[in-house]
Formats: structure tokens, C-alpha cells, sequence
């Protein structure tokens, strides 16, 4: 017995050792210059400049006369969104671009919220910062930074925006909302130099919400975002007050995932998996491995050669569109690519979608953009933040028709404090711009908890 107990006492000090070294691991990120020239010839400018997104004459016209020559080819038969976006309908999408879209009208929309822009570490950031028109007298504006992804931009979340910022229900908590554009995307800079991954965008990052006076704030993410405000959580932990996600697919698959997911099926509830979980995570392996070969050759071409096709998308409006807008479909609902209109419109208006890619068109920031995947995924897949788990407190969106299902399991082996995780009731991918009020319930949801755990 004593033997027994001894041996108990000595796996459990092993434990906690190591429990307590995880806890003690924080992720570093080195000083970088991402500007041209060298930080000797050139300094910071620390100062904050107010930007309005605008446009010209110029601008509009060369867009038409691009897509005047833009030359058609038919789809397949009854093809659909299969082969990729349907040219049956991308001539309408075209159409509706070229003679109704009021990009003039939207450049309006898009000023609506204050835009700003700041040099840290050689590039120009671009972020939108919106704070509390009203607060109930005795509290103060809960800040929060939102991160976009890719092919995505700092617009996802101005559905959400409001909601945050002037909640209608008078129980809900008031934030004070900053979206950053990542480096490389939209109206940011993009790196003059190479190795400008996550961990780099995440370091900037806590660099302007200090400079912006904000010393504890939360962060959400998704798509890219997700990655860039975990390493935030790594970075500096006690700096987040709490991390909410809505995609998190497992980096390091450990013990107890290989186990759930070899007897998962026959004993879901001795890993906690749901009804949901295991009709997602078992059709057959093939139909897993063939829907990952059909929904990932971007990401191979990105992570490879992303120069050698941004160049004809910066060149393309029409291609430029095609190749973003696919991804509304698809990553929206698999099942959109059995629709020849790919079903772009039953969450997204036309104006909206086109509005995001316009960010795109008239940044030039689609290279760029697609640079992040080299950036990230050609150090391989052994980085230090892939390692390190994550103690800030999270929240955990789970959309149903996400491109991955995580259960509640696999979130939880690399975010050890999981407060929240939520089954929503519908949405995709582009969560944040297609369910805005789910999006922002649950995080007033999850910001609610951790606040309530601090009094």
C-alpha cells in the first residue's frame, strides 16, 4: 500500500512539474524592421495619423476598362461550383460590378467607423478604432482587438461592430473595438523583407494596442486571426484577459486525440464528443482525405509560389474576384457547390462581398496577402507556438459548418483554460460577416465569465 501511494505521490509531483514548466513557457519574438532601408537609416514614427479610405475617377476607370477585357469560358455542364466559381455566373457577378455597384457609395460605408494608421517597426498599420458612443455612468469600455484572415479583411467585422460597441440590451457589456488590418492585407503595409510570419504580426500587434494606452485588453480571431491572437496569448499572457476564437485546428495532435479518435466512435462519451462531433469527425477517411485535397489546393500553391499567381490576380480584377469569392461559397457550406450561383447571396449580399474584394483591388495587397501562407507554413510545422499551450482564458466559437470540426477535447489540449465552448446554430467560415449577431453574443457570452471570475 505504501509503495502504491508512494509511487501516486511521485506521478503526481511529476504532473505538476510539468503542468506548472508548461505554464511558466512564454513565446518570444524578436525586434524586427519590416520597412525598407534599416532601423539606423530610417526611425519610427510613433505618431497616429487619421486615414480615410478614398478613390478617383482614375481608379474606377482603369477598373471598368480591365474588366471590359476580361475574356469568358464556359463552365462544364452542370458543373456548378466543382470545377471552381461557375463562369455562368461570374458573368453576372461581373455585370452587377461593372454597371451597379456603387463602389463610391461604399467607400462612404467603409468611412463610417474612424480609420487610422501607424509606423511600427518600418510599415505603415492600418486600423480601425471605434470607441463607445454611450457608457452607463460608473463603468468603463472593455477593449477588445479583432483580427481578420484570409481572403477576408478588417470588414468582416463591421456587422459586428455595433453590436459591441452600442449593445440594446443594457445588461450586455460595452466594448471598445480595434481592428487592425495584418500587414500585407488591405490598407497595412506589407514587409519589405522576408520571414514576416503569425508571431511577427502578433508582436506589432501588442505594439499598437500599447501605443493606442491599452496595457490589459481581449483579443478575438479567426481564419489567420485565430493563429495571430493565440501567439498574442503566448506572448505576453497576462497582458490578454481572455482569447476568443472561432477556428482552432489542432497543431500538435497528442495521446488522448489519437485515442478519440480511434475509439470515439464506439465510446463517444468517454471523450465527451457529442452527436455533432462524431457525425463530423466520422464519414469515411476517404471522403475526409478527398474533401481535404479539393478545398486545399490554394493553400499548397500559396505556401509554395504565391508570387507567380498573385501576379495575374493583381492584374485581374475578374480573376481577383473569382479566386475570393470562391471561397465565400465554398468555405461558407460545402453543400454551395452543388448551387450554379454557388449561394454567394443567401448570406451575403453582392455589395458586401465585392466590397471586400475592392479592398483587395485597390490596395494591391493580393501577393502580399498570400505571402502570410509561404511565411508561416515554410518554417515547417515544428515552431515554437505550435508547442506552447495557451493558459489565458478562451472562448470557443464552434460554427457547424466550419472547415474543420474541433471538439471540445481537441480545443482543450492547447487551450488549458477553456471557459466557454459553444455549439453555434448555423454559419461557416466567414462567421464574423455572415452570423454578426451570433458572433457577438458569444462574446459577450465569454467576456461576461472572465469578468464575473475577477470580482
Amino acid at each position: 500500500m505504501f509503495t502504491v501511494v508512494l509511487v501516486a505521490l511521485v506521478i503526481g509531483g511529476l504532473i505538476i512539474f510539468l503542468v506548472q514548466k508548461n505554464r511558466n513557457q512564454v513565446l518570444k519574438a524578436r525586434e524586427g524592421w519590416w520597412g525598407a532601408g534599416s532601423p539606423s537609416e530610417v526611425q519610427d514614427d510613433v505618431t497616429i495619423r487619421p486615414f480615410k479610405v478614398t478613390t478617383s475617377n482614375e481608379e474606377l476607370q482603369d477598373l471598368y476598362w480591365r474588366i471590359d477585357q476580361t475574356r469568358p469560358v464556359p463552365s462544364l455542364e452542370a458543373s456548378q461550383f466543382h470545377y471552381g466559381f461557375n463562369s455562368h455566373y461570374l458573368q453576372k457577378v461581373v455585370s452587377y460590378w461593372r454597371n451597379d455597384f456603387d463602389w463610391r457609395r461604399q467607400v462612404d460605408k467603409l468611412n463610417q467607423y474612424p480609420h487610422f494608421k501607424t509606423k511600427i517597426e518600418g510599415i505603415d498599420v492600418h486600423y480601425v478604432h471605434v470607441k463607445p458612443k454611450k457608457l452607463p455612468e460608473g463603468t468603463n469600455a472593455i477593449p477588445l482587438i479583432m483580427v481578420h484572415g484570409w481572403p477576408g479583411s478588417f470588414y468582416e467585422f463591421y456587422g459586428m461592430i455595433p453590436l459591441l460597441t452600442e449593445p440594446s440590451d443594457p445588461e450586455n457589456l460595452v466594448f471598445e473595438v480595434v481592428c487592425p488590418s495584418i500587414p500585407g492585407y488591405g490598407f497595412s503595409e506589407a514587409p519589405q523583407k522576408q520571414g514576416f510570419d503569425s508571431v511577427c504580426a502578433a508582436h506589432i500587434f501588442h505594439k499598437l494596442m500599447k501605443r493606442l494606452g491599452f496595457h490589459q485588453f481581449y483579443a478575438h480571431g479567426g481564419d489567420w486571426g485565430w493563429l495571430v491572437t493565440t501567439n498574442m496569448a503566448q506572448l505576453q499572457p497576462k497582458t490578454i484577459k481572455g482569447l476568443h476564437v472561432n477556428f482552432a485546428p489542432p497543431s500538435k495532435p497528442g495521446l488522448s486525440m489519437a485515442l478519440s479518435i480511434m475509439f470515439g466512435h464506439h465510446f463517444p462519451k468517454l471523450f465527451g464528443f457529442t452527436e455533432l462531433d462524431v457525425g463530423r469527425i466520422y464519414p469515411c477517411m476517404e471522403k475526409l482525405v478527398v474533401e481535404s485535397i479539393k478545398e486545399t489546393g490554394y493553400l499548397h500553391i500559396q505556401a509554395t509560389k504565391p508570387d507567380t499567381v498573385g501576379r495575374g490576380l493583381n492584374d485581374s480584377p475578374v480573376g481577383l474576384a473569382a479566386y475570393i469569392l470562391e471561397k465565400f461559397s465554398t468555405w461558407t457550406s460545402h453543400d454551395f457547390r452543388n448551387l450554379e450561383d454557388g449561394g454567394l447571396t443567401r448570406k451575403f449580399s453582392l455589395d458586401d462581398l465585392l466590397t471586400n474584394v475592392m479592398i483587395y483591388w485597390t490596395s494591391g495587397c493580393i501577393i502580399s496577402s498570400m505571402r502570410f501562407y509561404k511565411e508561416n507554413f515554410g518554417k515547417g510545422l515544428d515552431q515554437p507556438h505550435m508547442k506552447i499551450p495557451v493558459y489565458v482564458p478562451t472562448g470557443y466559437a464552434s460554427f457547424p459548418n466550419e472547415l474543420i470540426h474541433v471538439p471540445k477535447l481537441w480545443v482543450k489540449q492547447k487551450y488549458r483554460n477553456l471557459l466557454t465552448y459553444t455549439p453555434m446554430a448555423r454559419g461557416g467560415h466567414f462567421a464574423a460577416m455572415e452570423e454578426s449577431h451570433l458572433m457577438a453574443e458569444d462574446v459577450q457570452k465569454f467576456v461576461k465569465t472572465v469578468e464575473k471570475m475577477k470580482q
